[in-house]
């Protein structure tokens, strides 16, 4: 029979509690507890944990709450609170570590693009600046617009101004994203379901079933899909919720080896 567990229960209290507190007192936490690429002047190492905590919209908080509460449970009730709460802390952590990284990576291939058009500005570099790095301040088809002007007229001072402003522009703001959400955690939870509980049927939209090692085995097929082919306008960190599947994997794999 379905219960809430203890510790299951305090997650969604506090997640849903941050999240009542930022919407009605319109207090953006994301801005010091998000998760930061880390040489961001807004980084701190306290990010790896607090991220976790907050969420975008109620859409957002939503979806991974009912994960939460639909499947945490069961490893609760396995495993008991200490050792799941443990779980969830050390999934979340990881996650953020390895989206860290790899965001920090991406950012770096950013700032070296930014610093080598601002040195050599030209309509060619940056055409190919404004496809590789996207920023939702600007729209595509316009920079288009502009790029083809700037062809037009490559010897232009405005232009050639304009051009690197916006460079500076689409890079302050990739720079200053931050990452926020217990995905990681919550997909740590459903490695750890995949790895224990594989044939137990659960049920969708409290009307499917589906077994837990094909609906987590094509989570984790679509996160990586998603990933490689990222469309315009996705700015769901997939690399954080596979972040969280590997750690789950790696911390399970120890444990049962301990056992």
């Amino acid at each position: 029979m379905f219960r809430i567990t203890p510790i299951v229960k305090n997650i969604l209290l506090i997640n849903l509690g941050i999240f009542l507190v930022q919407s009605f007192f319109s207090i953006r936490l994301s801005e010091f507890f998000g998760l930061r690429v880390i040489f961001s002047d807004e980084f701190g190492f306290h990010q790896f944990l607090t991220y976790m905590w907050i969420h975008g919209d109620f859409s957002h908080i939503f979806g991974n709450m009912l994960m939460v509460l639909f499947l945490a449970p069961l490893l609760e009730m396995e495993w008991g609170a200490k050792r799941f709460l443990t779980f969830y802390l050390i999934c979340g952590i990881g996650a953020g570590i390895l989206y860290g990284a790899a965001d920090a990576l991406e950012k770096s291939s950013l700032k070296t693009d930014t610093e080598y058009y601002v040195q050599n500005p030209n309509p060619e570099s940056f055409k190919i600046f404004i496809l590789d790095h996207q920023s939702p301040r600007y729209n595509l088809a316009r920079l288009g617009d502009f790029a083809d002007d700037y062809y037009e007229n490559e010897s232009e001072p405005s232009l050639i101004n304009q051009s690197i402003q916006i460079a500076r522009d689409i890079e302050q703001d990739m720079m200053n994203v931050p990452m926020v959400g217990a995905s990681g955690a919550v997909y740590g939870i459903l490695m750890a379901l995949f790895l224990l509980f594989p044939n137990r049927v659960i049920y969708l939209y409290f009307a499917i079933p589906v077994k837990l090692k094909y609906l987590v085995f094509g989570l984790g097929m679509y996160e990586i899909w998603s990933e490689m082919n990222r469309a315009d306008g996705d700015n769901v960190a997939h690399f954080a919720h596979l972040g969280g599947m590997v750690i789950a994997f790696v911390v399970i794999k120890i444990w049962q080896k301990r056992l």
